[in-house]
C-alpha cells in the first residue's frame, strides 16, 4: 500500500521552487551547494504548505530534467531530505514528503496560534484583534436576558433569528440599500456564508475568478471545494481594480463566481472607488457571473476624512449579480461567529435550503449577543474603539517597520487590518521559516496567490503596538538577515516576550 496520499509532477515543483526569489549573495557570503539550495527549497515549500505531506515526489531523473540540473544534485537534495526527516522513501514506492517529528504539520490556511505559544512568540499570522471590552461581556449578558423565549423552541433557525434578520436589513436600508429581512441569511462567521455560496453555485471544476493576491483561507476554501480559480492581478500599491483586466477575464473565461474585498482588501488594504465598483458590477452582470463581496472588512476605516464609497450592492439593488457576505469577527471579534449573506430572496431560499445537509443553524446566545449590540448602539461604540485601536496599531508597526527594515516598501492602507509589504528582494517564505525561529509569525505572500505567485511579499497585520511592534520589527530584521546571508537560523532563539 502506498504511503503517500498526493502526487506533485516534476512539472509542478519546478515552477514551485523557480517561484522562490533569492536575492545576490552579500559580500563575504558563500553561495551554498546547488543539492543544498534545492533541499532548501523543497523544505520550504512542505513548511508552508504549499506542498502537501505525504506528497510523491518525482524521480530524480524527471525532476533533474525539469530543473536542467545533474540528477546527481537531485539525488544529493533528496538524500539531505531524507536525513533531516522531510522526506521518506520505499524501493518501489518512491519518495513522498513528511515532517520531523515533533513538528507541527503545515497548514495552507492562517491558523490562529494556540495561546500556551503566546509567551516567547509574536504572532502576525492572524489579522484580529482581541475582544472589544466592556462591549463583549455586556453583550452576551444582554443575549442571556433575551435567551428564555428561545429555550421554549427546537433552537434551529436555518436562515437566522428573525429579529437578527431583520435588524441587519435595517441598517443596510439605513446606508442606502432598501433591503428586506427575506434578503438576509445569518452564518457561522464570513467563512461559513462563502462556503454556503460555493457549494451552491461553483461546483466541483466550477471556475472562480479571484483578486491576486487575495485572502488566503477563502481561497483554500475555494480549492478544496474543487474550484478552478481564475487569478486577476490588483493594480500597484493600493490603486486596487483593473477594470480592463477584469473585463476581458470575466468575458473570456466565463467564471461562474467571482470574490472580491472591495473595502480594504485582505492583504493590501486597497478600496475600491464607487466607478470602480459600479463598472465591476455592470461587468459581472454582462458576463453572467455572480460577483460575491466580502465586506467583513467595510467598517474599519482608520482615517477620520475618509470618505467611503457606495457599498457595491448598492450598484445592484435587487441582489440578482451582486451576494454581499458580511461579518461581525473583523470590526467587533473573531470569537463571536457571526457572519451574514444579503442576496435576492430566491437565493436565500436556496441557501436555506441546503444549510438542512450542513450546520442547520447558527448558534443563538451568539445570535443574540450580535442584536444586542446593534439595537443599544453597543456596536457603534465597539467598533469606534476597534477603529482607534487599529489606528494606534498601524501607526506603530508602520514607524517600527520602516526602522528597523528600511529597503521593504508598502503603501499605508487608510482602513482594514493588514500591511501588505514588498521584501527587498527577500523570499517571503524563507523569512516566514527564518521568523518563526526567532519568535515572529507571518504569513508569506505565495499564501494569498494563486500557483506560487508573490514569493517577495509578506503581510504583517495591525494586531501589536508600542513596545511588541517594536520588537516584532527587530525580530523580523534578524530574520531578512539571516535569509540574506543564507543563514539557517536553527541555533537562534527568542527570548520570552509576553504580547
Amino acid at each position: 500500500m502506498p504511503q503517500w496520499t498526493s502526487v506533485v509532477s516534476a512539472a509542478q515543483l519546478a515552477r514551485l521552487l523557480n517561484s522562490q526569489q533569492h536575492r545576490p549573495a552579500g559580500p563575504g557570503s558563500r553561495r551554498p551547494p546547488a543539492y543544498r539550495a534545492l533541499a532548501d527549497g523543497v523544505r520550504v515549500l512542505v513548511l508552508e504548505g504549499r506542498v502537501p505531506v505525504a506528497a510523491r515526489l518525482p524521480a530524480e531523473r524527471e525532476l533533474a530534467a525539469a530543473l536542467s540540473v545533474s540528477r546527481t544534485t537531485v539525488a544529493a537534495a533528496y538524500e539531505a531530505l531524507r536525513t533531516e526527516g522531510f522526506l521518506e522513501s520505499r524501493r518501489g514506492a518512491g519518495s513522498w514528503t513528511a515532517v520531523p517529528a515533533g513538528n507541527p504539520l503545515p497548514a495552507r490556511g492562517l491558523e490562529p496560534l494556540p495561546p500556551e505559544a503566546l509567551g516567547s512568540m509574536i504572532d502576525l499570522g492572524t489579522a484580529a484583534l482581541q475582544a472589544p471590552e466592556p462591549w463583549l461581556t455586556r453583550a452576551v449578558r444582554g443575549a442571556l436576558e433575551e435567551l428564555p423565549p428561545y429555550a421554549h423552541t427546537h433552537g434551529d433557525y436555518p436562515a437566522g433569528l428573525p429579529a437578527l434578520r431583520s435588524m441587519i436589513a435595517e441598517r443596510y436600508t439605513a446606508r442606502g440599500v432598501p433591503t428586506m429581512p427575506e434578503q438576509i441569511m445569518v452564518t457561522t462567521g464570513a467563512m461559513g456564508a462563502i462556503d454556503a455560496i460555493c457549494h451552491l453555485f461553483g461546483g466541483r471544476g466550477e471556475r472562480i475568478a479571484v483578486e491576486s493576491p487575495s485572502y488566503a483561507n477563502i481561497l483554500q476554501l475555494m480549492r478544496e471545494a474543487g474550484a478552478r480559480l481564475v487569478p486577476v492581478a490588483m493594480g500597484e500599491g493600493l490603486s486596487g481594480w483593473d477594470l480592463d483586466r477584469w473585463r476581458h477575464v470575466l468575458r473570456q473565461a466565463a467564471p461562474r463566481l467571482a470574490y472580491v474585498v472591495a473595502d480594504f482588501h485582505n492583504p493590501t488594504g486597497a478600496l475600491a472607488d464607487e466607478d470602480q465598483r459600479r463598472r465591476l458590477v455592470e461587468a459581472a452582470r454582462a458576463a453572467g457571473t455572480v460577483l460575491v463581496v466580502d465586506e467583513t472588512m467595510s467598517e474599519l476605516s482608520l482615517d477620520p476624512d475618509l470618505r467611503m464609497p457606495r457599498r457595491m450592492c448598492g450598484f445592484d439593488p435587487a441582489g440578482s449579480t451582486v451576494i454581499t457576505v458580511g461579518s461581525a469577527s473583523k470590526a467587533f471579534w473573531a470569537g463571536l461567529r457571526i457572519g451574514w449573506v444579503r442576496a435576492a430572496p430566491d437565493v436565500i431560499r436556496s441557501l436555506v435550503a441546503a444549510r438542512a445537509y450542513a450546520d442547520l443553524g447558527t448558534p443563538v446566545l451568539e445570535q443574540l449577543a450580535v442584536n444586542w449590540l446593534f439595537a443599544t448602539g453597543g456596536w457603534e461604540e465597539a467598533v469606534r474603539r476597534r477603529r482607534e485601536q487599529a489606528r494606534e496599531n498601524r501607526d506603530a508597526l508602520v514607524a517600527a517597520v520602516r526602522r528597523e527594515l528600511p529597503d521593504w516598501e508598502f503603501e499605508v492602507p487608510h482602513g482594514g487590518l493588514t500591511l501588505w509589504v514588498r521584501t527587498g528582494g527577500l523570499s517571503g517564505s524563507r523569512l516566514a521559516e527564518a521568523g518563526e525561529r526567532l519568535g515572529v509569525r507571518i504569513p508569506s505572500g505565495p499564501r494569498f496567490g494563486v500557483d506560487g505567485a508573490f514569493e517577495g511579499y509578506v503581510r504583517l497585520p495591525f494586531t501589536v503596538a508600542g513596545a511588541v511592534a517594536d520588537e516584532a520589527a527587530v525580530r523580523l530584521a534578524a530574520a531578512a538577515r539571516l535569509v540574506r546571508t543564507g543563514a539557517s537560523g536553527n541555533g537562534a532563539q527568542p527570548r520570552s516576550f509576553v504580547a
